[in-house]
């Protein structure tokens, strides 16, 4: 009989105690889709008498998940302790060099880390899988590695950020404001421990990354990232966006232009008739773009215990198999080391800006518009009670070097109060 996949887990907050769960309630089931037995032989985390709400007596503790990593009774090692320093990485690079498989939900580590991992894995003869570290339950990585291996990938963009999706439709849906409903995921416990990981579009990012790397084989790259998070959507950018028939999202997208690898995480308009734009709550949604299968829309849920620890089990269970995959789906030696995009592809943009009300001040506007090389395709200006009038624009298609020429010139003229909002409309 083939012997057991032995399994060592580091973590156990909510998804560590998740895949303990599946282990327990589907071995019968796992064991006949994978022909062999999991089991976890050896856990570690910071407190071994913390009720957790599963059995864990069974299993060997390990207080140092280094010397977990290096026990000779486990064949994989399960990273969930998160953070892309410290005792995660360390334990890493501790498993690959005792000979282990790694599975891990760690994004930031892979993000920042990723390139000298995958390096070390190879020359070790093992795989790091990471399922988990992007998208939740979605099965992102294994579409990219493998179901759509055959394509050459133009495009990925999505949202990847449960939280930023559930504050902007609820800002839209409830009528709440920004600040309302960030108390309220702090209270729902949706916000990590430094909340601007979550809306200041870090978090996404490192998803971004990871992406970005398997789509256009190159070397991840997470400081090349252009990151804006959401803390600037006001209730009137979501009510007027709406008006002109659009959503805003937190979005992330990566392609490969003639400028370089363009890469960005930021608040965007999508059509609200779209996929993307259709999408509501925490859920999550990447769209993958590819020469012969066109588009491929993938949507699920992006957190939580069920859903990301069946990313991992998934991980888990193709190492039960026998298939190992790079871990960027090609050697690790030959991912490029891409160049940033220094200018984004060109695309319409929505501008909003309040206008003082003074003769000549729309004129103003669309003359420092135009000397920029900047095209009105739609302009809206609201009634107003008081001394400021909010003006909408939708732009023609332009570089975001010619618009921030503007934008620098909006802020110096004595018709345009306060700060304009610049937002990208992506066309999805």
């Amino acid at each position: 009989m083939t012997q057991a996949l032995r399994l060592g887990i580091a973590g156990l907050g909510t998804v560590g105690v998740g895949v303990v769960k599946i282990v327990r309630r589907h071995a019968d089931l796992l064991k006949a889709r994978t022909g062999r037995s999991i089991e976890i032989v050896a856990v570690s985390a910071r407190d071994p008498n913390k009720d957790r709400g599963v059995n864990l007596s069974d299993y060997a503790w390990e207080t140092d998940p280094v010397a977990l990593a290096k026990r000779d009774d486990i064949d994989v090692y399960v990273e969930l302790m998160g953070g892309e320093n410290g005792p995660a990485k360390a334990s890493v690079e501790a498993a690959l060099a005792s000979g282990k498989d790694v599975v891990t939900a760690n994004k930031a580590l892979l993000a920042i880390h990723g390139q000298e991992l995958a390096e070390q894995a190879e020359a070790a003869g093992r795989v790091i899988r990471f399922e988990a570290a992007v998208a939740g339950g979605i099965p992102v990585i294994k579409s990219l590695t493998e179901g759509l291996a055959g394509n050459e990938i133009t495009r990925v963009m999505g949202v990847m950020n449960g939280t930023c999706n559930y504050i902007l439709t609820r800002m839209q849906s409830q009528r709440q404001g920004y600040n309302a409903l960030f108390d309220e995921c702090a209270e729902l416990g949706y916000l990590e421990a430094d909340p601007n990981l979550d809306v200041g579009g870090i978090d996404a990012a490192h998803k971004l990354a990871l992406l970005a790397s398997i789509a256009f084989g190159t070397k991840p790259n997470f400081d090349g990232i252009e990151i804006e998070g959401i803390q600037q959507i006001s209730l009137d950018d979501i009510d007027q966006a709406e008006d002109m028939g659009f959503r805003i999202k937190l979005l992330g997208v990566a392609q490969r232009t003639a400028r370089g690898l363009e890469q960005r995480m930021q608040p965007c308009l999508v059509p609200s008739d779209s996929p993307l734009g259709q999408l509501e709550g925490g859920t999550n949604m990447v769209v993958i773009e590819g020469d012969a299968v066109e588009q491929v829309v993938l949507r699920g849920p992006g957190a939580g215990e069920g859903p990301t620890a069946s990313a991992v089990m998934g991980d888990v269970c193709d190492l039960a198999r026998g298939l190992q995959i790079l871990t960027f789906g090609r050697p690790a030696n030959s991912l490029e080391a891409a160049a940033p995009a220094v200018t984004g592809l060109p695309a319409p943009y929505y501008l909003r800006l309040g206008l003082l009300d003074k003769p000549g001040a729309l004129a103003k506007v669309a003359a420092i518009l135009g000397d920029a090389g900047v095209s009105i395709d739609r302009m809206r200006q609201y009634a107003h009670a008081e001394s400021t009038a909010p003006v909408l624009i939708v732009t023609h298609k332009t570089t975001r070097a010619a618009l921030d020429i503007a934008l620098d010139r909006f802020r110096e003229t004595d018709v345009v109060a306060g700060a304009p909002v610049a937002l990208r409309i992506e066309e999805v």
